[in-house]
């Protein structure tokens, strides 16, 4: 009874120890998935500000192509001027004219305007681009880091889980999935100490009778309160 017991606690042991080194796991994957996302995030806006400035190129080249028009109706116009022979047709021509170069100074304004808001964007993207060549520098190499160090750590694992098995195949069978359940019930600690007449699983105190038989080891006992399985260490 006393090296099942001395196996239920260096079983107890093993898991305690592989539940931390799983935590190191995905404390390293989830940072790479932190690392990642504020890439995507990042890049999300480089994409974005990249699509603002399409489509004000777009439109700037629409206004670029109404103003050459415009230009063309103006010297066209222009041209006319010598030939026309009557008051009343070369008055109406330079009104023609004048109302083209009304609209091709509004074409100009808006021109000059969205070349100042593609301008600030433009820069901001290149500044987001900056950012974003540094950030995937720094997170590539940040993840290499961790995926070398989760290999020690995967490997660490799988011994773990291959001394786990010796473990508890040296079990019985109803002992082990005794084990297995209370594992799964009590967050992992299924084996605890008691000392001092208490249980230092849930911190109940234990029949007085129950915690002095504990010394003599003639069965597995479990908690009254929380039926974790419990040991004592002789006193020196």
């Amino acid at each position: 009874m006393q090296k099942q017991l001395q196996l239920l606690r260096d079983l107890q042991e093993l898991d305690t120890e592989k539940k931390i080194v799983e935590q190191a796991r995905q404390a390293g994957h989830k940072e790479q998935q932190a690392l990642k996302a504020e890439l995507d995030r990042q890049q999300q806006m480089a994409d974005s500000l990249a699509g603002e400035i399409g489509k004000l190129e777009a439109e700037k080249a629409e206004l670029v192509n109404a103003m050459t028009l415009e230009q063309q109706n103006i010297e066209r116009s222009e041209g006319r001027l010598p030939q026309i022979k009557t008051q009343k047709e070369y008055v109406a021509v330079l009104k023609e004219v004048d109302t083209a170069k009304k609209l091709a100074k509004e074409l100009q304004a808006k021109i000059d305007s969205l070349n100042g808001t593609l301008g600030s964007l433009t820069a901001e993207k290149s500044e987001k681009d900056d950012e974003l060549a540094k950030s995937s520098e720094q997170a590539n190499a940040r993840c290499a880091e961790i995926d070398a160090s989760l290999v020690a750590v995967n490997e660490k694992l799988a011994e773990m889980e291959r001394q786990r098995g010796i473990l508890l195949e040296d079990l019985p069978k109803s002992l082990r999935k005794r084990y297995e359940l209370l594992m799964s019930r009590r967050a992992g600690v299924a084996v605890v100490e008691a000392r001092g007449g208490a249980c230092l699983g849930c911190h109940m105190h234990l029949p007085p009778q129950m915690f002095n038989s504990l010394f003599t080891v003639n069965e597995i006992q479990s908690c009254p309160h929380c039926n974790r399985l419990l040991y004592v260490t002789a006193p020196d």
